[in-house]
């Protein structure tokens, strides 16, 4: 039997509240489960005690016997000391792609030139001037 120590959904509309769980990874998210292992509110702030509530022995057991917890789970376990931080990809996705950093440098390449263009001209014609006379 696969375990899981994971979230279960309750509250209702727009209102959410969740109780961790121990549960067989086949049933429901909020359907059956063996053991309720703690809440969580998010409603909370986070820096409220009220907003995580575990039971952290039973969890260790729950560990032991082979559960796997979830990824928002891990991350609770994480910040109570129960499990070591565990590196995680740290997606880029505002940063451009290569060809829009390509134009972007092209554009700051052609607004370069035309700054120095416009600076240029202003001192082109006064030694033009001076050279005629």
């Amino acid at each position: 039997m696969a375990m899981k120590i994971r979230l279960a959904r309750g509250g209702s509309k727009k209102r959410p509240f969740y109780r961790i769980v121990a549960a067989d990874s086949r049933m429901p998210r909020d359907g059956r489960f063996i053991e309720k292992l703690g809440i969580y509110n998010p409603l909370l702030a986070k820096d409220n005690e009220e907003r995580v509530k575990m039971d952290v022995e039973r969890i260790q057991h729950w560990l032991g016997q082979g559960a796997q917890p979830t990824d928002r789970i891990s991350r609770m376990l994480e910040a109570a000391g129960v499990l070591p931080k565990k590196e995680r990809a740290n997606l880029k996705k505002a940063v451009p792609g290569k060809k829009a950093q390509a134009r972007a440098a092209e554009k700051s390449a052609k607004a370069a030139a035309a700054a120095e263009a416009a600076n240029a001209p202003a001192e082109a014609p006064a030694e033009v001037a001076a050279a005629e006379e």
